[in-house]
Formats: C-alpha cells, sequence, structure tokens
C-alpha cells in the first residue's frame, strides 16, 4: 500500500510502498478515504526533522543529556551506533483521517465491516492507504436520519478527516467552561481557531475573533464571529465595547507562536476571574501582575480530552464509565461528528488545497511555507476509498533480488523494532552464509526499512507466509514479550528453527508448552529444531574470560550482580503485565541467566522482595536472592531508584581466595593471590550479541550448542518464580527436573 513516511535525519518525505499493518486484537483495519494535514503539529515534526543533528541537539538538550550519559556508560561506539539506527527509521505522519471499516479484529464488538469511521491518533490515524486503529481512537458516523425526519445530513469523509482536530477544539472550549450566552474571545483563526469559532457559535456563545490575517479574519466573520479585528489593540477595544468594560467571560488561545504576547494579551482582554486556555502552541511567560489582579485561571487544553496518552484506554480499549468521564477523547470525536450530522459546521469552506496520496508531499511543500502559496486545511484523498473495498494489495513486497546459496541459512524476521535493527540484525548480517530472506513487523514502514537497510529479500505483514517459505530456515523473533512463546511454538512447528529474544515466556504454562515442543527426548532429538534464547551476556569477552578465571575455584562462590536499571514511566509497554510481563521476566532474565552460568548450575531456591515503599517505581526495586546446589549463593539488586550516569551493570564474584569484577562489560578486574589482572575496552561495549549469533548459525550447521536447552529452561523457570515470590514475598523452590516431567506428562 501507499504511506506518506518522513525521514528522521533529513525530514525529507516520500510516498512509500509498505506492507499493509496487520490487523490487531482491539482494532480495527480502516480503508482511509481522507486525511487531514496538520499545519501545526506535523509542520513542527517536519520542521524539527529538517534541522541538522547540531540544531535537532539544540532544540532537545534533554536528548543529548541522555546520549552523552549512554557514551559514558556504554561506549562511544555503542552509542553512535544506536544513534545512527535511530535516526534510521522512517516517520509515520498523519493523525486525523476518515474511511470505512475493512477488517474487525478480536475483542471489538461495536463496530462492523462496512462502517464508517473518522480515526484519531499519531502513529494510527496516519497518511496511508490502509490504518489499523484501536477501537477507542475511532467513532462511528451518525446516523443518517434524514429518509425519517429533516435533522440531519449526510457526512462527507473529507469533513470526518477534521474529527481529531475537532475534538482538540471541542476539548479545549470544554477547559474553558464556556456555556450558553458567555462572550468567549478566540486568539489565532488559524485552523484550530476556525473551527474553535464555529463550535462555539454553534453553543450559544458569543464569538470575537483576532487574527493578524485578513484573510482569515473575515473567513472567522463569515461562519459566526460576532466581530472580529487584525490587531491586538483594537480587539482589545473591541471585547471590551462588546462586553460593557467586563471583559469577555473567557479566552480560547489557539494561535501558534513562541510568543507569550497571546496569553498575556488574554488578561488583558478577560473579565474578573475568567478561565484563559492555551489549545495552540504559544509561549507561557505569564506576566503575574495581569493574572493575579483579576484571579484569572490559566489553564493548558491537553489534546483530545481524558483518555488522551492513556495506555490503557487508547490501546488496550478500556473506556472510562462516563458517569465519572463524560466527555472522553473518543466522546469528543463522535461528538464533532454529530456537529457535522447536524449542519451546524461549514467545514468545505476551510479546505483549501487536496492531494491524491501519490502527490502528499506537496502538501508538506504547503504547510512548510516552501510552496508559497496561502492556506488553511490541506486534505490528503485516496482513490476508490469511498467504496470500502479493501486494495488487492500483495501480501509480500519484494525489495531485493536476493538468491540463497545452496549451503547457506535462510533467515526470517518477526518483530522489527529498534533493539532488531540496533543490535541483532547487524551481528547476523555480518555472518558469512546467512541470506536474509524475510522481514515481517505489525507494521508496514518497519518492514520496509529493515529489508533495506539489511537487504532481506522481501517484506511482508504475514506470520504465517513467512513461517511458510520453504527457504526460511530459522527465525528469528524479535517481537513484544507477550508473542514470543506463541510465535516460538508456531515457528517449531513449521520446523524452523528459533532464535528468540528474550524473555523466553510470560508464564510457566508457556514453559511447559515449549518444553513439550523443544526438549530432546532419546533418538528424535536430532530431528527436533534448534530453540535458542537471547541470553547474551554469558557469551560476552569479558564474561567468558571471567568464568575461565573462576573455573579454578572449587568451591562455593558469594556472586553480586548489581543492575542500575534507570527509570520508566510506569505505563511503558515492558511495565505491562500482559504485553511485556514486567521488568523481572522482561531485563532481570537476563542477569538470572548470567548467574547460572557463572555458577555452572541452575538455581533450587529463589527468593525477591521489593525495596521499601514501592510509589512510582512499581516492582522496579528488587532484590532478589539464588540459591545453588553447590552451595553458590548470587543476589541481584536490580534498581531505578539511581542516576542513570552511573554505571549500569557491576558483577562481583568472591571464592576460592580469588575476586572477579566485571564493570558494564568494558572493565573487568581478576584478583588472586595479590596479583591484579585488569582488561579495559576503551570504545566499544561488547555483551555477547554478536558471538550469540554466530554460535546460533554454527549450530544449526552441525555444532554442539554450548548451551544446553535445560540451562534455558531452568534459568526462566527461576525468573518466573522469582516474579512469584516478589509479589508473595516468601521464597520459592526451584525443580527443573520435575517441572520437566510434568510438562511432559
Amino acid at each position: 500500500m501507499k504511506q506518506l513516511l518522513q525521514d528522521v535525519r533529513t525530514g525529507e518525505l516520500e510516498v512509500a510502498e509498505v506492507p499493509a499493518p496487520q490487523l490487531l486484537p482491539g482494532c480495527v483495519l480502516v480503508r482511509v478515504a481522507a486525511s487531514l494535514v496538520s499545519a501545526g503539529t506535523e509542520r513542527a515534526a517536519a520542521e524539527f526533522a529538517g534541522k541538522s543533528l547540531l540544531a535537532k541537539a539544540k532544540a532537545r538538550p534533554d536528548l543529548v543529556r541522555d546520549v552523552i550519559a549512554k557514551m559514558r556508560r556504554d561506549g562511544l561506539a555503542s552509542t553512535l551506533r544506536t544513534v545512527r539506527s535511530r535516526l534510521d527509521q522512517p516517520q509515520s505522519v498523519g493523525y486525523s483521517s476518515a474511511g470505512v471499516v475493512v477488517a474487525v479484529g478480536d475483542g471489538v464488538t461495536d463496530i462492523n465491516e462496512g462502517d464508517r469511521v473518522a480515526c484519531a491518533g499519531a502513529g494510527f490515524a496516519v497518511h496511508a492507504e490502509l490504518a489499523c486503529v484501536p477501537r477507542l481512537l475511532l467513532a462511528k458516523f451518525p446516523e443518517d436520519r434524514r429518509a425519517s425526519a429533516q435533522l440531519s445530513c449526510d457526512i462527507s469523509h473529507e469533513e470526518a478527516a477534521f474529527g481529531t482536530v475537532g475534538a482538540i477544539c471541542l476539548h479545549g472550549i470544554r477547559t474553558a467552561e464556556a456555556a450558553l450566552g458567555d462572550t468567549v474571545a478566540v486568539i489565532g483563526l488559524g485552523l484550530l481557531g476556525q473551527i474553535t469559532v464555529q463550535l462555539l457559535k454553534a453553543a450559544g456563545c458569543r464569538v470575537l475573533g483576532l487574527d493578524l490575517l485578513r484573510q482569515r479574519a473575515d473567513l472567522a466573520l463569515g461562519s459566526g464571529a460576532e466581530a472580529v479585528s487584525t490587531s491586538a489593540r483594537d480587539f482589545r477595544d473591541l471585547c471590551f465595547q462588546k462586553t460593557g468594560g467586563v471583559g469577555v467571560d473567557s479566552v480560547v488561545v489557539t494561535a501558534e507562536t513562541p510568543s507569550s504576547e497571546p496569553v498575556n494579551l488574554a488578561a488583558e482582554l478577560a473579565r474578573d476571574r475568567a478561565i484563559v486556555v492555551a489549545v495552540g502552541t504559544v509561549g507561557m511567560d505569564l506576566q503575574r501582575k495581569l493574572y493575579y489582579e483579576k484571579e484569572l485561571d490559566f489553564r493548558i487544553s491537553r489534546s483530545y480530552g481524558p483518555g488522551r496518552y492513556d495506555t490503557a484506554y487508547e490501546q488496550k480499549g478500556r473506556d472510562y464509565p462516563i458517569g465519572h468521564v463524560r466527555w472522553t477523547e473518543t466522546r469528543n470525536l463522535a461528538a464533532f461528528l454529530q456537529f457535522i450530522a447536524d449542519g451546524k459546521l461549514n467545514l468545505q469552506s476551510l479546505i483549501t488545497h487536496r492531494f491524491p496520496i501519490e502527490q502528499a508531499t506537496r502538501a508538506y511543500d504547503l504547510i512548510t511555507g516552501r510552496s508559497g502559496e496561502n492556506f488553511l486545511a490541506a486534505l490528503i484523498t485516496y482513490a476508490d476509498a469511498e467504496r470500502g473495498i479493501a486494495p488487492n494489495l500483495p501480501g509480500k513486497i519484494r525489495v531485493a533480488a536476493v538468491v540463497p546459496a545452496p549451503d547457506s541459512i535462510g533467515l526470517g524476521v518477526l518483530g522489527a523494532g529498534s533493539f532488531a535493527q540496533n543490535t541483532l540484525l547487524p551481528a547476523f548480517k555480518a555472518i558469512r552464509g546467512v541470506s536474509l530472506i524475510g522481514v515481517c513487523n505489525a507494521t508496514g514502514p518497519r518492514s520496509r526499512s529493515a529489508a533495506e537497510k539489511f537487504g532481506f529479500s522481501y517484506c511482508c505483514n504475514s506470520e504465517r507466509e513467512l513461517l511458510q517459505d520453504p527457504t526460511i530456515d530459522a527465525v528469528l523473533i524479535a517481537t513484544r514479550h507477550n508473542l514470543h512463546a506463541s510465535q516460538s511454538l508456531t515457528a517449531l512447528g513449521a520446523g524452523k528453527s528459533v532464535f528468540c529474544e528474550k524473555p523466553l515466556c510470560l508464564n510457566e504454562d508457556d514453559l511447559a508448552a515449549l518444553v513439550r515442543a523443544a526438549w530432546p527426548r532419546g533418538s528424535s532429538a536430532k530431528h527436533l529444531p534448534f530453540l535458542m534464547v537471547g541470553f547474551n551476556r554469558r557469551f560476552a569477552p569479558m564474561a567468558r574470560q571471567m568464568k575461565q578465571f573462576l573455573s579454578e575455584n572449587h568451591e562455593a562462590m558469594a556472586i553480586h550482580y548489581r543492575v542500575n536499571a534507570g527509570f520508566i514511566p510506569g505505563d511503558h509497554w515492558v511495565n505491562d503485565p500482559e504485553e511485556g510481563g514486567g521488568r523481572i521476566l522482561g531485563e532481570v532474565c537476563h542477569f538470572v541467566d548470567f548467574l547460572c552460568f557463572l555458577a555452572g548450575a541452575c538455581p533450587i531456591e529463589v527468593h525477591a522482595q521489593a525495596v521499601g515503599s514501592a510509589g512510582q517505581y512499581s516492582m522496579d526495586n528488587v532484590v532478589a536472592s539464588l540459591k545453588f546446589a553447590n552451595g553458590t549463593l548470587g543476589t541481584i539488586s536490580y534498581l531505578a531508584n539511581g542516576d542513570k550516569s552511573a554505571s549500569k551493570e557491576r558483577v562481583e564474584v568472591f571464592g576460592g581466595g580469588s575476586v572477579a569484577i566485571l564493570e558494564d562489560f568494558r572493565r573487568l578486574e581478576l584478583v588472586r593471590h595479590g596479583r591484579v589482572q585488569v582488561t579495559r575496552a576503551r570504545w566499544k561495549q561488547d555483551k555477547g550479541h554478536w558471538a550469540e549469533m554466530r554460535e546460533f548459525v554454527s549450530v544449526l550447521r552441525g555444532k554442539t550448542p554450548s548451551v544446553g536447552f535445560d540451562e534455558v529452561v531452568g534459568s526462566t523457570l527461576a525468573t518466573l518464580r522469582l516474579k512469584n515470590s516478589s509479589q508473595t514475598g516468601e521464597p520459592l523452590a526451584v525443580d527443573l527436573r520435575e517441572f520437566v516431567a510434568s510438562a511432559c506428562r
């Protein structure tokens, strides 16, 4: 399908052919008929992307600090690789569209194929022929009641494409608490301002408007404003004249400027104890005297309404009860459509430009000022979309003419996110005898980007199609954590060997299913596909050197692994118990496996406790204890409440008269008999990713794996029990033999 994409590094735009998005649970697939180009948000994003690297750094000093901290911790080479990978990712643009539903995902019960809908949300309501949109980020068109009564008019897709912007305006008006009969001033009569004027008029308010452009002021006057002005001084006089010298009841600032003049002008226009609302992106250096003397209430309107930026609401469909939250972003979207249906709005008068999707880059020339034309609302249109028929799109897109050598290993990839593209795929590409065949991701741009960047033969949107490809011998699974177990099982069932990025699974039932599928049993073991999990740290050069040094000990050891993990928000997908499983399952599994590697065995007992009050860190601050059969004891201090500029990982091992200290996989100190041996890696941190890829390929070529499947299952089981222990506070036994026997019964 065709989709408009932006290069994050240069800001350049292109209409690319990418695979259609996958239909995900809780979502619907929409055949887009029209999408609105935002003169504010999308222009700002385009201008930022077009800046030089230095200009980007000046604009986002917070990101610069993160990069510097990562460079100190991980080394220059690793940091540059990460930054380049982020800049290489194509950006999907657009957030307001309308079209026809062509498919409905699991869990959606009130939307049907053929329904006409307005769609919202950056990353979802994108400029593309097809869009996968979560249920609560869309609203159905109101029923056409013209046949029974003259109460409603039909809605066009072009009008409905204004839905997201309309919901933003509605939320701004609700935030201003504008009521029937109020006099409201609107500062800035661009697209947001024009729609705000029309909505306020429909709500029974007297509307006064200000814009520096006469054409926009006149348009607002013709759309319901009682009076307008193009001068701030004249507008001040106008507002007091129209209110008998009292001042307006509220001010809605829809201008876009870094200047704080609009918000301070608003204070001059307002009556005592009025409300000033910033909807547009404006400077907010408030003059205290103006706001203090009138005891004004200054508010910032956050996007489309309650639910915005709440992952549980937007992506999981967990609606707020209407009795508690009357106007969510979804209900604002639906209300705006009803205003259109009732003939209260004249949106056609706001449309100045239309571009077919094939010429969508011209819309950005318009909003960034390159074309030099005046504009207000620009729409992107899609041929034949009005009929709501899903386009006949190929299941995969050929990217490169890759002809696998007869003895090569064909690789397919499920999941092409940042980690896969930054770390895993460069390692696979560097190995001779590996043919990169197909890559599949939930979103088409990521699939296409990975295929072009690494030289895959094709990209696709179908897991089944990739797994049925006879030229693919092995599959790399780098999707989100909740998909790992099911995709590994499906790939193994298709006869493909699997490299699954950690964690292997999120519960013991899935682990048991994987044991049944991949545990070697008797003479059939050599016929089973190979399953490897991305526990990379045991393959790091300094880890192998540390293990060799400790192998001379013949007594129990004490191992302490301290992780300065850093804070991530509670609504991050990793912390989602359903999708990411939490940081114990998603990240601590690495350190459990490393302790097993050093101890040479699986734990027989684990115990985890949270540190103090959970607070904002949820279960991110955990101290875990692991007991091994040979008497070795290990502790893992996984902490999110420190300073990320300090080293991230430190391992200390004591035993047999020796000490080994590994710092961030960049410095290894080995001490025995008073002799100190230090190994340093100044520029590059090596955590073993490349070595584990070579190990995987070598095993596929017949080499005996250095990591047995029993070790993978043992460390995974120990991590799952650690998660349970952290919730109960009680130690839990880990009996690998018993678990495997039970799973295989």
